[in-house]
């Protein structure tokens, strides 16, 4: 059975953020609240815990998954950002945004597309998520939690800890979350391309 974690919204409760930083620290999955929607996340080293997240959600290897970061130093060493889309991102981070941008030496070959040799990364804007990832000092692997057959996201952690209880080992719950999976903008090409609109404002980009 999944732990339940009932963690404040804005001032999260640190004895919380320790327990569920040291599940991800033994290759834990968790689902827990963005800015955007609930994501499942786990340590980028785990290999269990990435198969896990493919077999709940049914991806393909072409898969684009995100690796969220706290900061920009984190994000920049996974990937790499020419002078113009460094202007562009910073502006926009944190925020509800996943830029997918060629990887880095520092991202295993397993978590690349496997032919662009790309990745995502963002950097979000919710006390919660970035509490986890201070404390983990490490990015988290992510996904957004959208099941197999399901047009939107859950919003709810009680809701979440039911359909998944025994496919994941923590829900972390602050409250409703939104359905809006994040703006998606890819820069691998050199020059920004919206491929996916959500919750982040996309005109900044077109």
């Amino acid at each position: 059975m999944a732990k339940y974690f009932d963690v404040h919204p804005v001032d999260p409760q640190p004895r919380a953020i320790d327990q569920i930083v040291t599940l991800l620290r033994d290759d834990a999955l968790i689902a827990y609240p963005t800015d955007s929607c609930y994501a499942l996340g786990a340590r980028i080293g785990s290999h269990s815990a990435t198969q896990r997240i493919r077999d709940i959600r049914h991806l393909g290897d072409k898969h684009h998954f995100t690796l969220v970061c706290a900061d920009f130093a984190q994000l920049g060493q996974l990937v790499k950002i020419d002078n113009a889309a460094f202007r562009a991102i910073k502006a926009s981070t944190p925020g509800s945004y996943t830029f997918i941008l060629p990887a880095t030496a520092e991202v295993p070959r397993r978590l690349a597309h496997p032919k662009k040799k790309t990745v995502g990364v963002r950097i979000p804007d919710h006390a919660v998520t970035q509490a986890i990832l201070r404390a983990l000092g490490e990015p988290l692997l992510s996904s957004t939690l959208l099941l197999p057959g399901e047009d939107e996201p859950m919003t709810q952690g009680w809701e979440i800890k039911e359909a998944l209880d025994h496919q994941v080992d923590a829900v972390v719950d602050s409250g409703d979350c939104g359905t809006e999976p994040t703006t998606v903008v890819d820069f691998s090409s050199g020059s920004a391309e919206v491929v996916r609109v959500g919750a982040g404002d996309p005109t900044r980009f077109e």
